[in-house]
């Protein structure tokens, strides 16, 4: 009896081997194989590879999450403007002293020790004392362990987000490039407005102190290098902030992500 109409051409080929016949079922399997892929060109090759999602996507994707977790990410990049902001403001301010150093005007020089500068007759130049350094590090470091923790809590919350993903196809990569992504994207907004806020507030102060001729001696190349400086140093670490908790939802296994009751 013939076979049904949806197998017909799938048929054992007329002096195959028998089935309890080992080289007869490989010729069989490798016949039917071809019989199947015959209207599909290189499918057998085509469906051992991963799909991969276009880098477009993935920034689409982290742009949403932080949409959908705002208030959450504001209050991780208010923290970031903050430690920027002091640092861009304290150099942006030194850059000023430098500008009216520069010009030799005795008054100018008086309004700087006036202000609490501590110049020697011989001083020509201003950088950051010591306390200040102290300070600028101590904030970078507290706003560092704030992004630790927020990220690590934002893992905490996506379990089931993350096993999903994997359980898609998701590699251990596309988990780790959308932590990176998010922690970019709050970085640069973060980093930039601080280090604006804080230059705007060094140029306000300097011309309620010393006068607005005194502030535009400050050389402008000089600012502009202590902003992308500070935006720099803010996005940096950002990045160095979400990598443990990166690294941390990149390994999870998905039975044990989709196992956590939320």
């Amino acid at each position: 009896m013939g076979a049904p109409q949806h197998l017909r051409g799938l048929e054992r080929p007329a002096g195959a081997a028998g089935v309890g016949c080992p080289e007869g079922d490989e010729r069989k399997g490798q016949w039917m194989k071809e019989r199947i892929f015959a209207d599909f060109p290189d499918r057998t090759t085509r469906v051992q590879r991963l799909v991969k999602l276009p880098f477009g996507k993935s920034v689409d994707i982290a742009y949403k999450s932080i949409k959908v977790r705002f208030f959450r990410s504001l209050i991780t990049t208010l923290s970031l403007v903050l430690a920027v902001s002091f640092l861009s403001y304290t150099d942006v301010s030194n850059d000023i002293a430098n500008g009216m150093l520069a010009g030799r005007n005795p008054e100018m020089r008086q309004a700087l020790i006036r202000a609490g500068f501590d110049l020697d007759p011989g001083t020509t130049n201003v950088a950051a004392s010591p306390k200040q350094r102290w300070i600028i590090l101590l904030s970078l470091l507290v706003c560092t362990v704030g992004i630790v923790n927020a990220q690590l809590m934002a893992v905490t919350e996506r379990f089931r987000e993350i096993g999903t993903m994997k359980c898609l196809g998701a590699l251990d990569r596309f988990v780790l490039r959308l932590f990176i992504l998010e922690a970019g994207m709050q970085g640069l907004a973060g980093s930039v407005a601080g280090s604006l806020a804080g230059a705007a507030l060094a140029l306000a102060g300097g011309v309620i102190r010393y006068g607005t001729t005194a502030v535009s001696q400050a050389a402008a190349g000089d600012v502009a290098a202590s902003i992308g400086l500070s935006t720099a140093i803010g996005i940096g670490l950002s990045l160095l902030g979400v990598s443990y908790p990166a690294l941390v939802a990149a390994r999870m296994q998905p039975v044990e992500a989709m196992r956590v009751e939320q």
